[in-house]
């Protein structure tokens, strides 16, 4: 299984559907809150150079942006036909 990192904020719509994707296709991931966490705001900034959460990270692949643009993306780095 491929290591999985999702930035967060709360009251995320994207981050909310982002987080169902990867439970859907039970694929375990860490999930970041970067609101109110700096050390996770910082990391997310470094690993992604994005400040605009949701910030999906499986291995090295970095996707960003709303849902629908990353749900293909991800999908077809879980190896996963979209």
């Amino acid at each position: 299984m491929p290591d999985i990192t999702l930035y967060t904020v709360p009251q995320c719509a994207d981050c909310e559907a982002i987080k169902r994707l990867l439970q859907h296709e039970d694929a375990p991931f860490t999930e970041k809150n970067v609101r109110g966490d700096p050390q996770a705001l910082a990391e997310m900034q470094r690993r992604a150079d994005v400040r605009i959460a949701p910030v999906t990270i499986i291995d090295d692949q970095v996707f960003y942006g709303p849902f629908s643009d990353q749900r293909h993306r991800i999908l077809a780095a879980l190896g996963k036909r979209t």
